[in-house]
């Protein structure tokens, strides 16, 4: 009897260990895996969420994560069949990064309504805190509006008055171009128009022809990822700043810089909200990054995965674990954390999902001021958070409509 009864005790605890494992919690990294945006954030953005994962170390706070990608292709439609799979099928609890703001825009959407958490690290477009937002996004890196206010103040100041836009035709291109103009104007400068190029164009020579023949003194780019790098190149072999033209790029990468060179991208002003030499400890991040990237440093797209992901593994291990499954419990959470974390420093997202953080205005060294390779970039200017982004109340977000901005 005393056997029978320790093998029955065994094989209850057996029972009850299998019935009561750690609750798993999964996220997905959804990207351009090998496209025109796989520099900025692809592969790279699913090891910053690994690395994320890995130094958080949530089975010691009683719960496990695991991390899911997949390739969006750059298509809304591609993006939307994977993320109904992922939170029908494979209970996908929360979305990560997600480049090419068309695609950003239909996930939203998605996630909203099968409540589920969408940390928003690529995609540009301000109108996802805007007339978009929902109470599941969170917008972590940059947006339209802060990188427009941003850079036009920068560039009106030194005198660059009058601008053309070279602007890429889609969601993110038009809100880039229509949140540049915006404080373009009311930094007292004026809009001479543009020209709409197509998505991942390769020949630029026409679009320049016009930008150059506008007579602008500052030709911006509303673009990013291939289309800047290829932007940028021509515009050079035009001759266009040689001309007298300022070339400015809106959004810009260190992988864009590291893929034209220097010798080609030096001058180039441009804003970022992580640069790797900053301080101690993103150069001990990048550096431990850059070692498991095939020694590439990250882009602001990747860090801005790395530390959402951070942040929304701190909001869960706060809460009751069967709430965190839902979207709006654990980004209400995250809402009312301080965001901290040594990619991005001490911050707040606010009601519209708009985390504020400080941006960096940069400008590209030449040869001659590079140490080597990743050493791009002079720091012009820190924006603080307040003042990088757009006012809450100007944003037109239906759940804070009636909310006045700080």
């Amino acid at each position: 009897m005393k056997v029978v009864f320790a093998l029955a005790m065994l094989f209850s605890g057996t029972a009850a260990a299998h019935a009561d494992p750690l609750p798993t919690f999964r996220i997905g990294v959804l990207n351009d895996q090998s496209g025109l945006y796989a520099d900025i954030a692809g592969p790279g953005s699913v090891e910053a969420a690994r690395m994320a994962v890995e130094d958080f170390k949530p089975e010691d706070k009683g719960f496990r994560v695991e991390v899911l990608s997949a390739d969006h292709q750059n298509k809304p439609d591609i993006g939307a069949a994977i993320v109904r799979r992922w939170f029908d099928v494979d209970h996908v609890d929360a979305i990560v990064d997600v480049p090419t703001s068309s695609v950003a825009l239909a996930v939203s959407n998605i996630a909203s309504e099968r409540n589920k958490a969408f940390l928003i690290a690529s995609a540009g477009s301000s109108d996802l805190t805007g007339k978009n937002c929902t109470r599941t996004n969170v917008h972590w890196t940059y947006d339209t509006w802060a990188l427009g206010n941003s850079t036009a103040r920068a560039v009106i100041k030194q005198g660059g008055r009058s601008w053309y836009f070279l602007t890429t035709d889609y969601a993110f291109g038009h809100a880039l171009e229509r949140d540049a103009t915006e404080a373009v104007t009311k930094a007292g400068g004026k809009s001479l128009g543009h020209v709409l190029a197509p998505f991942q164009s390769t020949d630029y020579s026409s679009y320049l022809v016009q930008a150059q023949g506008s007579g602008a003194q500052v030709v911006a780019l509303a673009n990013s990822g291939g289309d800047t790098i290829n932007a940028i190149k021509q515009a050079s072999e035009f001759g266009l700043t040689e001309g007298g033209q300022k070339l400015v790029a809106l959004l810009a990468f260190i992988s864009d810089i590291h893929s034209i060179g220097l010798k080609v991208a030096q001058g180039l002003t441009l804003t970022e909200a992580f640069y790797w030499d900053l301080n101690d400890g993103t150069r001990a991040w990048a550096k431990r990054f850059a070692a498991r990237n095939g020694g590439r440093y990250p882009t602001m797209n990747q860090a801005g995965t790395y530390a959402s992901t951070l942040h929304w593994m701190k909001a869960i291990a706060a809460i009751d674990k069967d709430k965190a499954h839902h979207g709006t419990e654990v980004v209400t959470q995250m809402k009312a954390m301080p965001t901290e974390d040594a990619l991005f420093g001490h911050g707040s997202i606010r009601a519209d999902g708009r985390t504020i953080h400080d941006l960096y205005l940069f400008q590209v060294k030449s040869p001659a001021e590079s140490r080597g390779a990743y050493d791009y970039y002079k720091l012009l200017d820190t924006i603080p958070g307040e003042q990088a982004f757009r006012p809450m109340a100007d944003g037109g977000c239906p759940l804070v409509a009636n909310t006045a901005a700080k």
